[in-house]
């Protein structure tokens, strides 16, 4: 098996759900749809990695027009491990992303802890962590906010003023992805409106177990409260997880109001500069996988 040559294509649809499927032998625990939405959104970032013509791993490389690159979704078959494999998909992976980018462009990535070691020999710069939690429902408001608001679907909002809340918390401008993203089954998307203006949005999907709640953006932790509740309301008595960014204490803080359980966890970190958003708004991570 040493000796066999590695191979590096792009991935054909049928495959992107071999790669959730792998996903969710990992445990990452994937959305039911998000094969279709990855796909749509970013269809040449994902790459196969062939030996003697079979798949034996994959990983994804995606490009925001070019201004911010997330590379995910890197998984070797079990049985393909410690040969060497990983290095070599990994290395030709960066080279093709950073090909993807325009000069200087950050780098994003969410890495398991162990491989933490891994990606800072490759330049990756730990930044922050995000770790996942698991509620259960039903719940209530734990703050009791009663200000004069409302929560309406994300349908009934313009696209534009729900673009530019969305590029303040993720540095670049995503409008192919949040037009798949928001749009997909089994979901449902919120945005919280105060005097006209959105104070913040979210989205909840069902996933192989239970829901999972990403985005969640909000100015505030009270904003935040109100619309963790609507989108709750869809999980219809399932668990829900939620991948909280710890740099963010008010995000911390409503993990603990409802007594969420931490589970998992991913290390952020970036090649390149940290790109500047708003991480005080940040109460919850889209994906790990596309950023």
């Amino acid at each position: 098996m040493v000796k066999d040559i590695l191979a590096i294509r792009n991935m054909c649809r049928s495959e992107i759900d071999i790669l959730v499927d792998w996903a969710d032998h990992e445990g990452w625990n994937p959305g039911r749809h998000d094969a279709e939405v990855f796909w749509e959104t970013n269809p040449e970032a994902f790459i196969a990695a062939e030996v003697q013509k079979g798949l034996i791993g994959a990983g994804s490389i995606a490009s925001y027009g070019g201004n911010y690159g997330f590379m995910g979704f890197f998984i070797i078959r079990p049985e393909y491990r410690g040969f060497g494999f990983g290095r070599k998909l990994w290395y030709l992976m960066c080279e093709r992303m950073l090909e993807r980018l325009r000069p200087g462009a950050s780098v994003g990535l969410d890495a398991a802890f162990q491989m933490q070691n891994f990606y800072a020999k490759g330049g990756f710069v730990f930044s922050h962590r995000n770790l996942r939690f698991c509620m259960e429902i039903p719940i209530e408001n734990k703050l009791n906010d009663t200000r004069n608001h409302e929560v309406l679907p994300l349908t009934e909002i313009p696209f534009t003023q729900l673009l530019e809340y969305d590029t303040s918390c993720f540095s670049t401008q995503r409008a192919r992805f949040l037009r798949a993203w928001l749009c997909q089954k089994d979901s449902r998307a919120l945005g919280l409106v105060q005097s006209g203006e959105l104070r913040g949005y979210g989205l909840i999907r069902r996933c192989r177990t239970g829901f999972k709640v990403g985005p969640l953006f909000a100015n505030t932790i009270k904003v935040a409260d109100s619309l963790l509740v609507e989108l709750a309301s869809f999980a219809s008595g399932n668990s829900i997880f939620l991948d909280v960014p710890e740099n963010n204490p008010k995000a911390m803080e409503l993990t603990q109001r409802y007594n969420m359980k931490e589970i998992f966890g991913c290390a952020r970190m970036y090649l390149g500069s940290i790109p500047n958003v708003a991480h005080e708004r940040i109460f919850g991570v889209t994906t790990f996988e596309l950023g």
